[in-house]
Order: C-alpha cells, then structure tokens, then sequence
C-alpha cells in the first residue's frame, strides 16, 4: 500500500476516534435521566438514576393532586426537576406515611390450596420438602418567553413556577440556572410549550455533608385544576433504562391507563376505601375514594410520545391479588392420600378376611350335613 494512501487512512482512523471520544464525553456526561413524572438531571458531569418512582394521584373530576416520591441513585450532589402541569400549580411537602396505607391497602390476599396426590420432587414418597408457593392473579399563555411565577424553599427543595411561549428561551434559562444544558430537553419540553402548559422546577439542594443524592428522596405534592385525570409522562422518553412506576390512584371510580412506550401497566388492587383508611391531611381525594393500584414497567422509554391519560372503567370492579400456597391435604398429620389408601387397604383386607370367614364356614356346614 503506497505511504500517502496509509497516511490518510490514519488521520480518517483517527478523527473518527476523536468524534467518537467527543460524543461520549459530551454526550454522556450529562444525561438527561428522566422520572416517570417530569425530568431528573443532574449537574456536569454527574449521573443520577430513578430506581423506583411511587406517586399516588387523587382526582375528582376537576382538580389533581400528584404526591411523589423517588428513589435514587448516582453520583450526584444536587440534581434539578422539571414537571410539566397542565395548569398553575401549587407544591408543598408530600408525607410518607400516605404511601404506607396506600401499600397496606394494596397488599394481596393470602391463600392456602390443598392438593391431594403427592407431586414429584415436593412429597413423599417421590421426594422431600413441603408444597411449592404459586402466585396468580394489570393557561393562559406567558407574555414573554419565560416568566418566573413564583419561588419558594421547601424542605431540601428549591422549588421555581415557570411559564414559557418558547422551548429554546426556556431550555436556556434551565441552562443559566444549572438544571441542564443538553437541547434533547428542549426538543421534549416543546409539545407542552405548544399547549401552554407550565412547569415546576425543583433544585434538590446539596446534603450537609457534602454525600451524593442516594435513596429515598421527601415525597412531593403537586396540586393543579385538570378536567382530565393525566400523568406527565413524556419526558421519560429521554431515559436510556427502563422505568419501573407504581401509581395509587384515588379516583370517584376505577381507571383504566392508556398504552405508554410499549409498556403494560398490571393491576395490583382495585377497591373502595374509607375516609379512615387515609392519613389525615396527606393528600386531598374524594370522599370514599376508589384505590386502583397500577404497577407500570416501560422497558424502551425512547418509544414514549404522549402523557399517560387514564380513562374511567366500564364498572367498579374490586380486585385483590391472591398468593396461594399449595399444600399437601393432611388428616392427623399424615398424607390424606396415605390414610385413604391405607384405610381402603384395611377395609379391603377386613372384607376379604370375611368374606374367606363366611366361606369356610359354610363349607364346613355342608361337610357336617354329609
């Protein structure tokens, strides 16, 4: 091969390897790592991750209230969020103790099933050990580009209410007050920008020690006027792992979700509750609310193109997941099909033993007559 051709075979190897260094460094130093419910990003050079997204939803009809709560992990100090609302919304601190009764709730239902012939490998005679668990069974619009509604501090929060006409003038005064700087949030933030929406912007303020952002973060309670029962989903299409989402709706009547990236939500509970069965003060439902319980897994947000949009079920039908336990039938501590048999065999050797009885002894009556 002639020196000049090797020569530039080598600068095209090269400037290939300093655009694909350039890409990583840049683009995947700074990822967008989306929550099911708005954007976490968090500061250069830093990654952060949503392990597990919980947020009970109360609607009635005409205003919605989302308490969330995120579990994360990264390396991370401080992180920014931003959440879409459809309207003016109002944010507070969310308690824990509201996703503890909702999970008391939900909880299945445990059953045990009896099984009478022993099954290989589990009993005797074929094997040792007890019987195997079997589980069964779904604004009006700004009038400049970005306008700053409101700022508060709550809590380890720095919580700022925007409105935006522009995706770019607002992507830039993310970028100017350090919650990101990559234009993939810009791209995704357009479509509520086209629908006036506004939006919540969070700082989680850096730990006291100086530690990165790891576990559970304090609930959050978002409050805004929907006359549609609406989950902001649509920035998690700028996630690159799956989302694992558990939603409390607490609704007049059972919801139905529609279908979100490919992913199929699977209910967990569905039933009426009481007024009782709430801690006092922590969210804001319906009287007697009716508990759907949905447990979401999106394992390709990129597929994402909407918010998830919940619909009114056709009945309230209660669910409750059943877990069975299959267990070998027993009668005074051994097998029923052992004590059956065994009794069968008895009874079968009594009446042979009988019937042999009778048999002999009319035999010796006839010899007697003779």
């Amino acid at each position: 091969m002639p020196r000049t051709h090797r020569h530039r075979l080598l600068r095209a190897a090269l400037t290939l390897a300093l655009l694909t260094a350039a890409l990583v460094t840049g683009g995947l130093a700074n990822p967008a790592w989306a929550c099911g419910c708005g954007a976490l990003v968090p500061g250069p050079g830093r990654v952060i991750s949503v392990a597990q997204e919980t947020s009970a939803v109360a609607w009635n009809g005409r205003r919605e209230e989302i308490v969330m709560e995120l579990n994360v992990n990264g390396t991370a100090p401080d992180a920014g969020w931003i959440m879409p609302t459809p309207s003016t919304a109002t944010v507070s601190l969310g308690d824990d103790a509201l996703f503890g009764a909702l999970q008391q709730a939900s909880e299945p239902q445990y059953r045990t099933r009896h099984y009478f012939w022993p099954r290989s490998g589990a009993d005797w005679p074929f094997g040792l050990g007890g019987g195997d668990d079997m589980a069964s069974g779904s604004a009006a619009a700004a009038p400049r580009p970005v306008s700053v509604l409101s700022r508060q501090k709550l809590g380890p929060f720095e919580v700022t209410r925007l409105a935006a006409t522009d995706s770019t003038a607002l992507q830039n005064w993310l970028t100017r007050n350090g919650y990101s700087e990559s234009p993939r949030l810009a791209q995704g933030l357009k479509p509520y920008v086209a629908r006036h929406w506004q939006y919540v912007a969070i700082r989680l303020a850096p730990k006291a020690d100086g530690s990165t952002l790891d576990g559970g973060l304090t609930p959050l309670r978002i409050g805004f006027a929907s006359r549609e029962l609406i989950y902001p989903m649509r920035l998690s299409s700028l996630a690159s792992s799956t989302q694992t989402l558990r939603l409390y709706l607490l609704t007049p009547h059972r919801m139905t979700p529609g279908a979100l990236g490919g992913g199929t939500a699977t209910t967990a509970f569905a039933g009426r509750l009481n007024a009782s069965d709430l801690p006092a003060g922590t969210v804001t439902a319906p009287d007697r609310p009716f508990l759907t319980t949905l447990d979401q897994v999106i394992p390709q947000p990129w597929r994402i193109k909407d918010d998830l949009h919940f619909r009114q079920a056709s009945a309230d039908t209660p669910y409750r997941q059943t877990i069975y336990t299959d267990r070998l039938l027993e009668f005074a501590g051994l097998p029923a099909w052992f004590v059956v048999l065994g009794g069968a065999a008895l009874l079968g050797g009594a009446l042979a033993v009988t019937v042999g009885a009778l048999y002999l002894a009319r035999r010796s009556r006839r010899r007697i007559r003779v």
